[in-house]
């Protein structure tokens, strides 16, 4: 890409690259830190024409939610955080089941298609089921409130 002074580095992150779910700590993580190499990669590369840009899918109908819920209840479903990982399970497994909770694969390949195609591309593009909306809470609500509106969720 340096040699012909363009190219695009696509980086799939998650909405969980700016929002917080219980018991989610090893996953968030991987995504923030992706977030912050992404912001980096994007400043040191655009000298060789090179743009970086992030996407942050919401819900989208793939086998993440049953990869979440076996580990998650495997590994915290009979311990001290048992009650909320049941809690937890049973509103991902809704989500991930009921008619239009989540958005089909194709949102984000025309997510994709577009930013690529676009003169000047966004740095981030929010797509997905949940996505915009968890964000804006997040900002909106701050630490504390956000919190709060877990715990709500998790009675």
């Amino acid at each position: 890409m340096r040699k012909r002074g363009r190219g695009w580095i696509v980086n799939m992150s998650s909405l969980g690259g700016k929002v917080y779910m219980p018991l989610g700590a090893w996953y968030h993580a991987t995504k923030h830190a992706l977030e912050g190499w992404s912001d980096c990669l994007r400043f040191e590369t655009a000298q060789f024409g090179i743009k970086v840009i992030i996407i942050e899918p919401g819900v989208i109908d793939t086998d993440f939610g049953k990869v979440l819920l076996d580990p998650l209840l495997s590994r915290s479903g009979n311990g001290v955080y048992s009650a909320m990982a049941r809690k937890f399970a049973k509103m991902t497994e809704a989500t991930y089941i009921q008619p239009g909770g989540t958005s089909p694969v194709s949102v984000i390949s025309t997510i994709i298609s577009r930013a690529i195609k676009a003169r000047r591309p966004k740095t981030r593009y929010v797509a997905g089921r949940m996505a915009k909306l968890m964000i804006c809470l997040r900002q909106l609500l701050g630490d504390r409130g956000f919190d709060r509106l877990f715990r709500m969720m998790l009675r």
